[in-house]
């Protein structure tokens, strides 16, 4: 049986203008970017003042994806939010967005929900979800708001490399979601740990060669949307970024897929001296981790190429 209806509300006075917080809030797209548990989000529907998106996002330890309908409303400075398709121990899940522009010049936000659980032993985890998810959101939303945007965009690069395949994008797919093979199939692979609880879903920890020869590990959620895309989200990150996004798209044409490999990251100034040197510039940080992404990136495309290419002459495509 399903618990007992919980409310929650948490808030939060961020020293920027009302209108620009609610348009990081309305940007649904740009959420793994802008709070912590969120991994990718996907617009199913999209209208000027109502859109269906899927969520994929952290809660605790696991992943989790549901199904949300949102209510825009530019006027009011207000998002409302229910969950249509829910994942267990999550019953029922709604609430609001609300924005608030103070006399003081602050803007004031509140996060409000209304849950059920599955049953009463989940009762507990998910409050506590909940309160954990709300606190981490409001923090990052504040920062990013405070922050100011020049600063920001100077620390934040977004790229796309692209290789044209002769080959089935169910191939190339493959390749990529297979990340179990790639310590066999790619040389700046050392060593892979995948976990994948739920089809579609996976946590993709692996220890990798620079170009310089050095190694480093990185963790990352992954979420699987045959055949044409994987979206990912770094959550164990190398020392030059605070935040890595990216997402591997295989689009269908005359002459077989188009592959891409997209990347957005952002520079952590606390370590450019210690990884660069006293005199390297954030460029120089965002030229060398531009460098590194895009020559793995470009290497993993080289062999999904071939393979793809290989099973098409093969006729197995």
């Amino acid at each position: 049986m399903p618990s007992e209806l919980r409310t929650s509300e948490h808030e939060i006075k961020i020293a920027g203008p009302a209108e620009n917080v609610y348009r990081l809030l309305a940007q649904a797209e740009k959420w793994p970017q802008l709070f912590p548990p969120n991994i990718y989000v996907d617009h199913v529907e999209r209208g000027e003042r109502e859109e269906r998106i899927r969520i994929w996002a952290t809660a605790g330890d696991t992943v989790k994806h549901w199904t949300s309908h949102r209510t825009l409303d530019p006027d009011k400075l207000r998002i409302g939010f229910r969950q249509e398709v829910s994942t267990h121990p999550v019953a029922a899940m709604g609430g609001s967005w609300q924005v608030e522009a103070l006399p003081s010049g602050e803007t004031l936000v509140r996060l409000s929900h209304d849950f059920r659980a599955a049953d009463d032993d989940s009762l507990t985890w998910l409050e506590e979800v909940v309160d954990r998810n709300s606190r981490s959101e409001l923090d990052s939303l504040k920062a990013l708001a405070e922050s100011r945007d020049a600063a920001a965009d100077e620390l934040t690069c977004s790229f796309e490399d692209t290789v044209q395949i002769r080959g089935a994008a169910q191939d190339v797919y493959d390749f990529i979601y297979e990340a179990n093979l790639w310590a066999d199939r790619l040389p700046h692979v050392i060593t892979v740990r995948l976990d994948e609880p739920t089809p579609g879903v996976q946590t993709l920890e692996m220890d990798t060669l620079s170009k310089d020869g050095s190694s480093h590990t990185t963790k990352s959620h992954r979420v699987g949307l045959a055949p044409h895309r994987i979206a990912y989200k770094q959550t164990t990150l190398p020392a030059l970024i605070t935040l890595h996004t990216g997402h591997w798209t295989f689009t269908p044409n005359d002459d077989g897929v188009a592959a891409s490999s997209q990347h957005t990251f952002t520079v952590n100034t606390d370590n450019i001296a210690k990884v660069l040197g006293a005199d390297a510039t954030v460029q120089d940080a965002i030229a060398y981790v531009r460098t590194a992404l895009s020559t793995n990136s470009k290497a993993t495309l080289g062999i999904a190429k071939e393979y793809a290419e290989g099973l098409a002459g093969a006729g197995r495509s």
